[in-house]
């Protein structure tokens, strides 16, 4: 398999998928790819809208896309040259994937060698589930196995901090809950400006900031950027 799962799309300040441009167009390679983007996630805004900001940015790095909403039926997935999913609600777009019949799919697909591009809400599918979301469950997905392309779960756009004034849980404090329900998973905290980089057997990791990992009946610790990942490939989910 190829994966690249990232984090979140936009770093403060910064336009649209800027940061992670260049690392998206590594993964792709130098010939022009015309991936096939699931916009589903997208809330607030229409999916030809969607398309047409990602499009201007894979255009700018020798790419293109388009949209899965164009076509009928899953036989896009059986054709696309590389599948890019989008961020957004991880609700909406894991309803609609399955709405659409596209699990089996993207899976058989992405195992088959097609390249997979992700994305926050697009990264949490290609978990076993979509239990370690940020998102409020605004629609019913009838169910939370996702595509599982990977053994580990993804916490995306993981976060250390308090806010001054919130008396509440912690990203921390919930992640930890989940373990106690799902005590053989293993949860990737991955901080913003980071992502994985999934080759087969092998992974990698790129970013500033440490992988903050959650195991059961362990402290949750720190990987620094230029550690050995392959551990996470060998979790039990």
């Amino acid at each position: 398999m190829n994966l690249l799962l990232i984090s979140n799309s936009t770093m403060s300040g910064e336009p649209y998928l800027e940061y992670p441009k260049q690392d998206i167009a590594n993964f792709l390679g130098t010939k022009p790819i015309k991936a096939l983007f699931i916009p589903y996630a997208g809330v607030t805004l229409t999916w030809d809208n969607y398309e047409t900001k990602v499009k201007e940015r894979f255009n700018q790095v020798g790419h293109d896309i388009i949209s899965i909403h164009h076509f009928e039926n899953p036989k896009a997935i059986e054709e696309a040259e590389a599948i890019v999913v989008g961020g957004g609600n991880t609700w909406q777009l894991l309803e609609k994937v399955r709405e659409n019949g596209l699990i089996h799919p993207i899976k058989q697909k992405v195992t088959s060698g097609t390249k997979y591009i992700g994305w926050s809400a697009g990264s949490n599918l290609a978990c076993p589930t979509i239990k370690t979301t940020n998102d409020m469950p605004i629609v019913d997905p009838k169910g939370f196995d996702a595509i599982h392309l990977i053994q580990f779960q993804i916490n995306p756009h993981y976060l250390d901090a308090n806010p001054t004034g919130h008396g509440g849980e912690t990203r921390e404090d919930r992640i930890l809950e989940f373990l106690e329900a799902n005590k053989k998973v293993t949860v990737a905290g991955l901080r913003e400006g980071c992502m994985f980089i999934v080759k087969n057997q092998t992974i990698t990791y790129k970013g500033k900031l440490q992988l903050r990992v959650f195991q059961y009946g362990k402290k949750p610790y720190e990987v620094e950027p230029s550690g050995n990942f392959n551990f996470l490939l060998n979790s039990e989910d």
